[in-house]
């Protein structure tokens, strides 16, 4: 039997990705997941156990999750769950991974911009999508006050590569990180 799990958390490693011309694309990161909760007495949020699973994605997935996913990324996967037991010498433990159906970013703590690829782009890296021409026509639509012109230049990036300090984010310890709402 296959157990289907959804996950919400950070990314805590930077992804390993494999992507060679004779073996099925893969990407791979470790996810930190904690369950917070409001405790009323101290007036302050409390951060419970940290989760921590081990996420692969496969195939066009995974070449997707390569260009778009992020160590310090709040993400939401969907997949099989898989626990197996390990040895190595005198330690041995449990391995919890996810096989990931479903990837993207966690929405409540900020904003993504989706880009669909094609069949024959899902086996390559997405190359970037603005060139210089698309960049100056996209800022004249936006000074002319067409609000469906997409963003680019400084306000995109903005938005796309927020300033974060991705190594106070993601840390060993189940230190809170603030909440969004």
């Amino acid at each position: 039997m296959t157990d289907i799990i959804t996950v919400t958390g950070l990314v805590a490693t930077v992804p390993f990705v494999v992507n060679q011309p004779d073996k099925v694309p893969f990407t791979s990161f470790r996810l930190a997941s904690n369950q917070r909760y409001f405790d009323r007495r101290s007036s302050q949020w409390v951060a419970g156990d940290t989760n921590w699973y081990t996420v692969t994605a496969f195939r066009a997935l995974a070449v997707n999750a390569a260009a778009s996913v992020h160590k310090g990324d709040r993400v939401l996967v969907t997949g099989r769950l898989k626990v197996r037991r390990w040895e190595s010498g005198e330690k041995s433990g449990l391995a919890v991974d996810v096989e990931a159906d479903s990837l993207g970013h966690d929405l409540v703590w900020g904003t993504a911009r989706y880009e669909r690829t094609t069949q024959r782009d899902a086996s390559a890296p997405p190359e970037p999508s603005i060139t210089d021409e698309t960049a100056r026509s996209t800022d004249a639509a936006q000074r002319a006050g067409d609000v469906d012109a997409p963003l680019s230049g400084p306000e995109a990036w903005d938005v796309a590569t927020p300033g974060r300090q991705v190594d106070d984010l993601v840390s060993a310890s189940a230190d809170p990180v603030d909440t969004p709402f």
